[in-house]
């Protein structure tokens, strides 16, 4: 599912995140929720509280940048 991303001003962006244990709930929908999102949006990297979670979670993808 592609998630929205928010924009400049919003709360989520300004909330200290929280920690995230191989035990959160739903974590790999989240993930892969996020990165679709990434590449939906042709980016390389994403972070949870883009996408108005409040937690200490990023995705990246680099390897548009492996011949450099």
């Amino acid at each position: 599912m592609i998630l929205p991303i928010v924009g400049y001003g919003d709360p989520v962006l300004r909330k200290v995140g929280e920690e995230v244990t191989a035990e959160y709930p739903n974590l790999k929908d989240i993930i892969a929720n996020m990165y679709e999102t990434m590449y939906n949006a042709s980016g390389v990297g994403l972070a949870a509280p883009q996408v108005g979670l409040a937690l200490r979670l990023f995705v990246i993808d680099a390897s548009p940048f492996s011949d450099d």
